[in-house]
């Protein structure tokens, strides 16, 4: 990720060893905050309270999570209970388990003395890959914008994304948005329409924060403006990321995504979904069958932003309210999947 001039990724190691270091994007974009996590609790905490977020991100979390976990109690009993506190974290996400299984696997026939280290280099090993991927897919989705581009060279292409798919949500580059920031810096005119996503306004915030960090022409767009755009031509290709890709190829991602796909499909728009195959869950049959997350009614009925002397909060309603996280798009409505081993037509 570029921020502040400098390119970094989103979660690290701290000095010692013994934690980590992630932003603590609750806070973007008003104010750029590096936390330290040192336990297990405290990334569980992270996860479910949203201080990290994006598929990828969690995971990378919860493998150290339960890295930190073994550092304390290297014990059988404590590996199980870590894991499972972090595995109910957050439930939608298929990399939350993945990297826990990974790292599970990786010390579980392991002398007890040798766990929290082993853990510590697994979880290294799933960052190091997840920027790897993030890049491939970048250059993948780079190909993939260069043909759309030629069909109309005269004018910038124009990319809709949906909630953020970017370096925030991933150790590096991000899934959604790593080819559009491989097109910027290969010259191609670029610009992103930016879904505030309600109701946690991950575009507003999170993409548009990135986004211009990085210097990409961009313009944030109200969740419902997406579908006027495409039928007046003004939108050449939707990519979002998703959370989990089932075995017959539903997309289960942010809600709205399913909105946004119907309107490309209507409108002759292609739709591209980004993800590494960490994210294709083969096990489960179609999106009928993934647990949708439902989130605390406050952050539908309660805006924050800046205010006079900090950050503000404002009830708008005191009506009862619903907050499903994801919504799940079906394979029919998807143009490709951008992934590491280029884009597919079907996964």
């Amino acid at each position: 990720m570029i921020l502040e001039g400098v390119h970094r990724r989103s979660i690290t190691r701290t000095d010692d060893g013994a934690g980590i270091r992630i932003l603590d994007q609750r806070k973007l974009p008003w104010e750029v905050l590096w936390v330290e996590l040192r336990d297990v609790d405290q990334a569980a905490v992270a996860i479910r309270e949203m201080w990290t977020r994006g598929a990828p991100m969690i995971g990378a979390t919860a493998a150290y999570g339960l890295a930190m976990a073994l550092a304390v109690d290297p014990s059988d009993a404590a590996l199980d209970a870590a894991y499972a506190k972090l595995l109910e974290t957050r439930p939608t996400a298929i990399n939350l388990r993945w990297a826990l299984d990974a790292v599970r696997a990786a010390v579980q026939d392991l002398p007890e003395a040798e766990r929290a280290e082993a853990a510590f280099v697994k979880a290294d090993a799933i960052c190091d890959e997840d920027a790897e991927l993030c890049r491939a897919i970048g250059e993948h989705g780079l190909e993939l914008f260069k043909a759309l581009h030629a069909k109309n060279p005269e004018r910038p292409l124009n990319i809709l994304t949906h909630c953020n798919a970017g370096w925030l949500a991933t150790v590096d580059y991000g899934t959604a948005t790593a080819p559009i920031y491989l097109a910027h810096d290969a010259g191609i005119p670029i610009h992103v329409w930016v879904d505030e996503t309600r109701p946690r306004n991950q575009g507003a915030l999170l993409t548009a924060f990135e986004l211009r960090n990085h210097g990409v022409p961009h313009t944030v767009i109200a969740d419902n403006a997406g579908g006027l755009l495409m039928m007046k031509g003004q939108v050449d290709a939707v990519v979002v990321g998703t959370d989990r890709v089932t075995a017959n190829g539903d997309v289960c991602n942010k809600i709205g995504t399913y909105l946004k796909a119907l309107a490309a499909k209507d409108n002759d728009v292609p739709f591209y979904v980004a993800l590494p195959y960490t994210t294709f869950d083969p096990n489960t049959a179609s999106g009928a069958d993934i647990p949708i997350e439902e989130r605390a009614p406050e952050e539908l009925t309660m805006f924050t932003g800046p205010g006079e002397g900090g950050i503000a909060t404002v009830k708008v309603t005191d009506s009862p309210a619903a907050n499903p996280a994801f919504d799940v798009t079906p394979a029919r409505l998807v143009t490709g999947y951008i992934t590491e081993r280029g884009v597919l037509d079907r996964i």
